[in-house]
């Protein structure tokens, strides 16, 4: 079992976010997803279109309750509900330590495909949706679009694939560029890229904004963007 960064473990192609890993998960993606904490905070900031009293959240792969939580403490005041969805029990064990202060933060431990969704008028996917196999990713979707109001808000963070081959190998170096400065080793940078195989599926770019048109969105735009990571902000 190889070290992949942060005193996380996995083995080849079979990367895993319960066991030990969400112990030092906040440390790991805060140093290995750039802009990820900028990302947090632009979310919070686009939650103001959406959020009313009155309105529902969801969050889907909450992990360790980072976003959620701040989340909550913004809308504490008001009648604002938030749902933080994750399958991993270790993790949603993290997330209550830190929503345990918050009467509005309500959390689950379930796979997504098994979500009775109610209607909501913002639903956040960060750096999620990409752990989903491919398969199911169109049935979320459609899932996603059904449950927003009209006028409610999907945001979507993904690491994407670029559109060629020369892109992509001009964003892989770019990133392993960004890692090594991040202090990971090469050791740990190459152990994470063989523990993620068929784990991690990025889409590129377009076939995100495709899922999306499919479900039914037409109004999405871009609202975040480093090399290989995007926010995109759908609109129902």
């Amino acid at each position: 079992m190889d070290n992949t960064g942060d005193s996380i473990f996995a083995d080849n192609a079979n990367w895993d976010f319960g066991g030990e890993t969400p112990q030092n998960f906040d440390q790991h993606v805060n140093r290995s997803i750039p802009l990820y904490r900028e990302g947090h905070d632009l979310v919070l900031k686009i939650s103001d279109f959406f959020l009313k009293d009155g309105s529902l959240c969801y969050e889907l792969g909450c992990s360790t309750g980072q976003l959620i939580s701040k989340l909550g403490q913004k809308y504490q005041e008001r009648d604002v509900k938030f749902v933080g969805v994750d399958r991993e029990e270790a993790m949603i064990k993290r997330a209550e330590d830190k929503c345990r202060p918050l009467t509005n933060v309500e959390l689950v431990t379930s796979d997504i495909l098994d979500i009775a969704f109610q209607s909501a008028d913002l639903i956040v996917a960060y750096y999620t949706i990409q752990f989903i196999s491919p398969k199911n990713r169109q049935i979320i979707f459609d899932r996603i679009f059904n449950a927003l109001n009209w006028g409610g808000a999907f945001l979507l963070f993904e690491k994407v694939r670029a559109p060629d081959a020369r892109f992509q190998d001009m964003t892989t170096s770019l990133y392993t560029d960004f890692k090594l400065d991040q202090q990971y080793t090469p050791e740990e940078i190459i152990s994470k890229a063989r523990s993620l195989k068929g784990v991690l599926e990025p889409f590129s770019a377009q076939a995100n904004y495709d899922l999306l048109k499919r479900a039914g969105f037409v109004d999405y735009m871009t609202v975040m963007k480093y090399v290989c990571f995007e926010g995109i902000l759908a609109i129902k």
